[in-house]
């Protein structure tokens, strides 16, 4: 047992812990704003409710990326999707801050997390997209049903990430609902 390793890991996690803290602009069903932590699980959550329509893909890949897609936001935080046009530098910073994260794992297991990490940001493999398409639609399905604030711009949410959600049946399925549902609630608010 390599006990330098395990502290290692262990220092890991407990920085790893500070994503439990980052808020994002989402709110949940009950008004309180929605953690990172929290988007990361029901993204899990959701590429294991969805596996069986996801036919020659990796579940263990996905799952990894869908824990470690946003993990560099616990240094930094999170830019809401409608301020991301604002930060071009949004994925550098996020994999530096991945780096910072991951500098006590020991070197097979940080380079495992960084390919996936980097083949998630660059949607490099059937996986990558998957979840990447995922994240969007995760995202716009708490947009509808959190108890949002007056000024909520639910008309952001019809182009949002289309060039991900548009790439498999399965994803143009699943945004056609979750966009009427924001249709909906755009109406509900004017």
């Amino acid at each position: 047992m390599d006990m330098e390793k395990i502290k290692g890991r262990l220092d890991f996690l407990r920085e790893a812990e500070k994503l439990k803290d980052v808020l994002r602009s989402a709110h949940t069903a009950s008004g309180r704003t929605e953690s990172t932590a929290e988007h990361s699980w029901r993204l899990c959550l959701m590429a294991m409710v969805f596996a069986d329509q996801l036919p020659g893909l990796d579940l263990l890949k996905i799952l990894k990326m869908c824990v470690i897609h946003d993990l560099g936001e616990a240094i930094h935080g999170d830019i809401p999707a409608v301020s991301q046009a604002a930060f071009p530098n949004k994925g550098e910073q996020e994999r530096r801050d991945l780096l910072l994260l991951a500098q006590s794992l020991d070197s097979p297991l940080k380079a495992e997390i960084l390919t996936l990490w980097d083949d998630y940001e660059n949607a490099l493999s059937p996986e990558a997209k998957a979840v990447k398409a995922m994240d969007k639609l995760e995202t716009l399905l708490q947009h509808t049903q959190g108890l949002n604030p007056p000024d909520f711009d639910y008309a952001f949410n019809l182009a949002y990430g289309k060039k991900h959600t548009d790439a498999e049946p399965l994803f143009e399925a699943l945004r056609a609902l979750i966009d009427r549902a924001t249709e909906q609630r755009l109406h509900a608010a004017e």
